[in-house]
């Protein structure tokens, strides 16, 4: 005879069974896009979304569709990142970023913003970089100093950060 937990505990085993079936394929698609290999790494993406959606599978597809010159499709995939999981900082800092590539730095700003507070999220200083970009084009000179100091006192060793800075001084001087 059954017990009652039983079916609860196959249906524990058989999702754990699809995140690390969703995990695996995600790490071949990483490894491909390292690669260079878009098209394949895009399609392991999309089928480790299919089997477990995670922020994550949804934002590396975006960095690929970016590769592939498809920044409305990588925006796209950076907003269902979000919806699974707000408190991830990446594809915040993404989605700014591709909109500053679009010459819409107004509005990357709100998009970089959050992703500095995101409680998700290990590498600060590129969304206060991508701020300081932002600002940079929007010629808010002493913002954008602030902004690639704030990156600099995350990461002192971030060389883009620091050009950046410097040639921003240079234009204020």
């Amino acid at each position: 005879m059954a017990r009652p937990n039983d079916h609860r505990d196959s249906e524990c085993e058989q999702q754990a069974s699809l995140r690390d079936l969703a995990f695996d394929l995600l790490q071949r698609a990483f490894q491909l896009q390292q690669q260079s290999e878009f098209e394949l790494a895009a399609e392991l993406f999309r089928k480790s979304i299919e089997v477990h959606p995670t922020a994550e599978a949804h934002t590396f597809l975006g960095w690929t569709y970016h590769a592939q010159g498809r920044i409305q499709d990588a925006i796209a995939e950076c907003r269902k990142a979000i919806e699974i999981d707000p408190d991830f900082g990446n594809p915040y800092n993404d989605t700014g970023a591709y909109l500053i590539e679009l010459g819409r730095p107004q509005d990357a700003i709100p998009w970089l913003e959050r992703a500095t507070t995101c409680t998700r999220y290990y590498t600060f200083h590129y969304p206060w970089y991508n701020l300081g970009r932002a600002y940079t084009a929007l010629e808010l000179f002493s913002r954008a100093c602030e902004c690639f100091q704030n990156a600099l006192d995350i990461e002192p060793g971030y060389a883009l950060a620091q050009e950046a800075l410097e040639r921003v001084r240079r234009l204020i001087q």
